[in-house]
């Protein structure tokens, strides 16, 4: 209608300007008539730009559900299992998918899988050419089918589809979860959704794995026990000897290391006790091993004076957040160490080296509300003890030694050191699978600890061996330091006697109490040595 309109207006106008008439009237007309020409070419263009616009809407009105996807959405959810939200070895993780269809579809599949990988990977130059290292490592790979696989009957109506899901992890030794610079150890699960002649829909989620597949647990309870010595020889004189005592080799993060150093600075120069906790992470592949070495915390104590000695405390809190150890990884292996050194100026620093285990929150002795944590019950002889009193003297014979000592007639305990226990305990200094042993020399100035409530098994007498019972004795027998062990009356088949040992050889065997000897005199000089006749 608008065209048809303009074509008569601009013909109209036309045949106007045609007509006879002056020149300066004939100039006015057409002037006029071109001004209505430019104001209708604008109304034409308005109105055509309008029925554009209301093809265009028409058109979207008309396609727009048959170009909507059919999954609109897919989703995947799974359940804590406790405050800090990390799965260990032979957990079950529960969850479910969620999938939104905008209309009927066909699936093929649907599936949740859960997998654990642990991946490196770095690049060297060497001269002109780049080398890449890598490798990979699989745990595990578990798969659960929501939907059955090869079912391309399967019609799935619109709306909303919510399938639950459980999976139990593997039983076994699998690292903790990690991310570093050049290598990662990731678990996942994926949801995956499989239809004939489209793309697959996926979405996955990562679980924070933490591992408690740790090798001796109890035994990372225990007191770890160093020393070192050194000589001056360079500007000074004398030499330094430091014990050093960490409560124990395993934390969690957020605990406190507590340390004890006792030096003795016998030479004339002062030093600094200092304290540092480092990681040392390496990655593997075949040709090549990488390794990142950094400090996580430095402490440091008061100057000790020359000539002077000195017991150090120290209390070092571990930060939140460190990265469980790994040691159950061939590509990847994360370790901490503890170290314990003098600041010397001008001068070599000893140093003692502990290695250091960060565990999990839920495996950390406060987590266990007082209960024994250690290789022995709280009552068990040989055991690291924290009481003031000096420990009881054991039995080493099948029963137990009497409540009391002294009590049925027998003597009282001597007021040496406990004897060792049946099966020694293991040395608290450090060696063992860390394949780091710090040397551990003589004090001459005493243990680390000189308190009662030291245990026997740090603080052993300096020159008795380690007591191993014969592979063929079937019992051991007390030894003549100990109180005789009380043999009920009722007991039978009491074996026979094994020879006795002698915990110190280096001290003659006494058969007779001196402290119980009469009080008779001596015999007179005079009669051991007559006197002569002076001449």
């Amino acid at each position: 209608m608008g065209l048809l309109w303009t074509d008569v207006s601009w013909y109209a106008m036309s045949g106007l300007a045609k007509l006879p008439t002056a020149p300066a009237k004939q100039i006015h007309i057409q002037f006029t008539l071109g001004l209505c020409a430019i104001s209708s070419t604008i109304s034409f263009a308005r109105m055509m730009a309008v029925e554009i616009e209301k093809m265009r809407a028409d058109f979207r009105r008309r396609h727009s559900s048959a170009s909507m996807p059919s999954v609109q959405n897919l989703t995947m959810t799974y359940d804590s299992l406790n405050e800090h939200g990390t799965f260990s070895e032979g957990d079950t993780i529960t969850g479910k998918v969620t999938l939104f269809l905008s209309k009927d579809t066909k699936c093929e599949s649907l599936f949740v899988k859960a997998k654990g990988d642990a991946d490196v990977r770095w690049t060297v130059r060497r001269g002109e050419h780049n080398h890449t290292y890598s490798a990979h490592r699989r745990y595990f790979k578990l798969k659960q089918f929501l939907i059955p696989e090869n079912t391309k009957d399967t019609v799935l109506p619109q709306g909303t589809h919510v399938y639950p899901f459980r999976i139990t992890l593997p039983q076994g030794s699998m690292p903790s979860s990690f991310k570093g610079c050049h290598g990662k150890i990731v678990y996942k699960l994926e949801a995956k959704l499989s239809r004939s002649w489209k793309f697959d829909r996926k979405v996955d989620n990562e679980i924070n794995f933490v591992s408690k597949a740790i090798p001796n647990l109890q035994h990372l309870m225990t007191q770890q026990v160093g020393s070192t010595n050194k000589e001056m020889w360079f500007f000074s004189k004398g030499d330094v000897h430091m014990d050093v005592t960490v409560d124990r080799r395993a934390y969690a993060p957020g605990e406190t290391i507590t340390i004890v150093a006792k030096v003795n600075n016998a030479s004339t120069k002062e030093m600094t006790p200092k304290f540092s906790l480092s990681r040392d992470l390496v990655y593997r592949a075949v040709g090549d091993t990488k390794h990142e070495k950094s400090v996580i915390l430095k402490l440091s104590e008061n100057t000790i004076q020359p000539k002077t000695q000195e017991e150090v405390k120290c209390r070092m809190k571990i930060p939140q957040g460190q990265t469980q150890t790994i040691h159950n990884c061939d590509i990847i292996s994360l370790e901490y160490y503890l170290k314990v050194y003098l600041d010397i100026s001008f001068s070599s620093d000893p140093e003692v080296k502990f290695p250091v285990a960060i565990i999990p929150n839920d495996l950390a002795p406060s987590q266990f509300h007082g209960h024994a944590m250690g290789p022995y019950p709280n009552s068990a002889v040989g055991a690291p003890s924290n009481s003031d009193f000096p420990p009881p003297a054991a039995a080493m014979g099948p029963y137990p030694a009497p409540p009391h000592a002294g009590s049925y007639g027998y003597p009282a305990a001597q007021s040496y050191s406990a004897p060792p226990p049946v099966y020694p305990a293991q040395s608290a200094y450090v060696s063992g699978g860390y394949n780091n042993p710090v040397p551990q020399l003589a004090s001459p100035y005493g243990t680390p600890f000189s308190s009662s409530s030291s245990s026997s098994v740090l603080h052993p007498p300096p020159t008795a061996p380690a007591f191993q019972p014969p592979p063929y004795a079937p019992e051991v027998q007390p030894s003549p330091l100990s109180a005789p062990a009380y043999v009920p009356p009722t007991a039978p088949n009491i074996p026979p006697p094994a020879p006795a040992y002698n915990l110190l050889p280096s001290a003659p065997m006494m058969d007779t109490d001196f402290l119980s000897q009469t009080d008779e005199a001596p015999p007179s000089y005079s009669l051991l040595f007559p006197p002569t006749d002076a001449k």
